[in-house]
């Protein structure tokens, strides 16, 4: 099985580490911005975004006026991250409490919850409730926006909310805003819908203060946890003739099975469970108590599975147990539909192992998280995504291949995320002789000082980048091998940019896309180094000055202008420093076969580099070439401006081709000509396949 990508961390410890008031590093981080009325907090699964919200709201309510603290999440077993904690162990003012009247995550009907919550409005006494967000959405019914005065509400999981006038969620948010003065904060692992839709309208988004903290600053501040892989395995058939060779019994491992819709699912989702319980082993018993299943495995070990799927009213009871684990031994594999992605707390999970496609950025990168906590005695974290390989012939190919685009655009996304950051900060923004951090790109702005708005969001490219890779436009190079960073570089990124800040100056677009085309094309092309860790023979391209320190800023960045990148244009090959000469501790990036100091970096020689090909590299190994085909036909199609006119004109062209060449054009040829016949073909091909379909329904 060949993962898409491996991670390996060096384990610092760091974002575990606590401060004299109990806090981990994220949670430090967003204590800072506790003053702000609006802070959406965007960090990864386990960073501890729960226990950064006691923190927080506590400070509101002791020190800043509220009264109270509403905090909602996605369902009731997430409630269990906010229960009572003791925080002033560690060095805190106050404990979290919660009386447990008002912990609405239990079993119950939503009318009486309704009541429970508004009651809590008016009760004197009470300060905390955590209730889910459907809980919220019908009391809200019966509510004014008034009501949440000197109310802090604290949202988790934010992506369930959307701009869409559809979703209930962000109209209650948009309302609480605009209709009275309550705080509000918003967590999230992945601030991202897979379906395109903004979470937050743009003038609603300007008002919250963001706090951002890194896949790749999480999971590299581990103890234990050594690395991560994510890989896909294709099977042919139906799936539990794979299972044995991607289910790994001694790995903690959660399986999730496909929807029952989905095209995966060849039975109930009952019977799918009993197939992976037949392949775990031999079924011993099930606990009447808590609803564990005892599994006899193949070599004779007795395993601890738990069926989330089975909806039947001894599920709570399972989850109660999941609730309460407190060792290893006390769970071995979790089977689940709906469930057990995000939120889900089981730190001693290896592997999740998803079967089917799933069409959600988010939905994916929650399920990963459920396997990137960091635990004793483990050291290796695996993602693996069980899906039916596509076949070029199949009637069906269309939606195969769309659904592999997705699951491929996820293992990008989840390349970038993992890389090392890249910060921007402009030059007019430095204090007179500061030194950048390192990993810091300057973009010498001193003749034209930027605006806050492109300030913020410079400091907000995340959102940016997962809007770019939910484009098919954008990622094609990546799995067609057609590199086009021109296209990528000046027309796509730029509108993905003014979509999501509309205020910003058609200048301003431009400064923002470059630094994002930037930070792109360096986590793809090789990541950042040390002076120290280059080779002895290793050239460094920097720009005149750039290597005598006491350069003054103009004089640094004089090159940073220029378009021309080659060896002959100006800059300097400068062998490796001596490790002997005490110099300041530079951060060069590798560009192709080019060492360049990160802090000088010239745009364009990222522009001239597709970001996605080293993707494409891996993902071409890792599949046949009959599925890359498939692919590659797809995104061409989704690109091609092509004609039924022009294709039927085509038509005699192509057949001429294929009996002179004894094959189909390539969409991929360095022919132009060539390149438009398979177009063609593609799309005659697309249009045969849209009406079989049409009279088979």
């Amino acid at each position: 099985m060949a993962n898409l990508l491996t991670v390996n961390y060096k384990q610092t410890g760091k974002s575990a580490n606590l401060n004299d008031m109990g806090m981990r590093e994220m949670q430090a981080r967003a204590y800072e911005a506790r003053h702000e009325q609006y802070l959406l907090l965007k960090a990864p699964p386990a960073s501890g975004k729960s226990r950064a919200l006691m923190f927080l709201a506590l400070s509101k309510l002791h020190e800043q006026g509220l009264k109270k603290v509403i905090v909602a999440v996605p369902e009731m077993s997430i409630g269990g991250s906010f229960k009572d904690t003791q925080l002033t162990a560690h060095g805190f003012f106050a404990d979290w409490i919660v009386q447990p009247s008002y912990n609405l995550c239990v079993p119950g009907g939503e009318t009486q919850k309704g009541r429970t919550f508004i009651r809590f409005l008016s009760d004197p006494n009470a300060t905390a409730l955590v209730c889910t967000h459907s809980t919220l959405r019908a009391a809200y019914k019966d509510l004014q926006p008034a009501d949440f005065n000197d109310v802090l509400l604290g949202i988790d999981e934010f992506h369930h909310a959307s701009a869409s006038d559809e979703n209930r969620l962000g109209e209650l948010i948009d309302g609480v805003m605009t209709g009275s003065n309550a705080h509000i904060i918003a967590m999230t692992g992945s601030y991202f819908r897979g379906d395109a839709v903004p979470i937050l309208l743009p003038e609603d988004e300007e008002k919250f203060t963001q706090v951002t903290y890194s896949y790749y600053e999480q999971l590299n501040g581990y103890k234990y946890l050594k690395s991560l892989g994510i890989g896909y395995h294709f099977y042919k058939g139906q799936y539990p003739s794979a299972l044995p060779e991607v289910l790994d019994t001694t790995k903690k491992t959660i399986i999730h099975i496909p929807n029952v819709n989905a095209l995966e699912a060849f039975v109930d989702k009952y019977s799918a469970v009993d197939y992976i319980l037949d392949t775990i082993g031999d079924g011993i018993e099930r606990d009447a108590t808590t609803g564990i299943i005892t599994v006899r495995a193949k070599d004779g070990r007795l395993l601890k599975v738990a069926d989330l799927v089975d909806d039947n009213p001894l599920r709570v009871e399972v989850q109660n147990y999941l609730r309460n684990i407190t060792r290893a031994d006390e769970m071995d594999i979790i089977i689940a539909l709906g469930m057990a992605k995000e939120g889900f707390d089981w730190p001693w999970c290896e592997h999740v192992l998803t079967i089917g496609y799933r069409s959600s950025l988010t939905e994916i990168v929650q399920i990963i998280g459920r396997a990137t906590r960091d635990c004793e005695g483990k050291t290796h974290a695996q993602f693996t995504n069980l899906i039916a390989q596509p076949d070029a012939e199949d009637d069906d190919v269309k939606v195969s291949v769309n659904n592999m685009l997705k699951a491929i655009t996820v293992s990008l996304l989840m390349e970038q995320a993992l890389a090392p950051s890249v910060s921007f900060k402009p030059r007019s923004r430095m204090a007179p002789g500061e030194v950048a951090a390192p990993g810091t790109v300057i973009i010498d702005d001193t003749a034209a000082p930027v605006s806050d708005k492109v300030v913020k969001a410079l400091e907000n490219m995340d959102n940016i980048k997962a809007a770019i890779l939910q484009t098919p436009q954008a990622v094609a190079p990546a799995v067609t091998g057609d590199p086009d960073p021109e296209v990528l570089g000046e027309v796509e990124i730029p509108k993905i940019v003014e979509k999501l800040y509309p205020d910003l100056e058609p200048s301003e677009v431009l400064t923002v896309s470059e630094a994002v085309h930037a930070s792109l094309g360096i986590q793809s092309t090789g990541g950042l180094f040390d002076e120290a860790d280059l080779p002895p023979d290793a050239e460094i391209m920097v720009p005149p000055g750039a290597e005598d320190t006491s350069a003054t800023p103009s004089d640094a960045t004089a090159d940073a202008a220029g378009t021309d990148t080659s060896a002959g244009t100006g800059r300097t090959p400068v062998s490796a420093p001596d490790p002997n000469n005490q110099k300041p501790n530079r951060k060069f990036v590798l560009i192709g076969n080019k060492f360049v100091n990160i802090e000088h970096l010239n745009v364009d020689l990222i522009r001239q580099i597709n970001p996605f090909q080293g993707a494409y590299e891996i993902l071409s190994k890792a599949v046949t070439p009959a599925v890359l085909k498939a692919i590659q036909e797809t995104v061409v199609g989704m690109r091609s401006h092509m004609s039924e006119e022009e294709a039927i004109i085509l038509w005699p062209r192509i057949l001429e081709f294929r009996k002179e060449q004894g094959r189909e054009p390539s969409a991929t040829s360095g022919d132009q000509y060539e390149r438009r016949l398979a177009e063609g073909l593609i799309y005659l091909k697309r249009k045969a396949q849209e009406r079989k379909a049409q009279q088979a329904s």
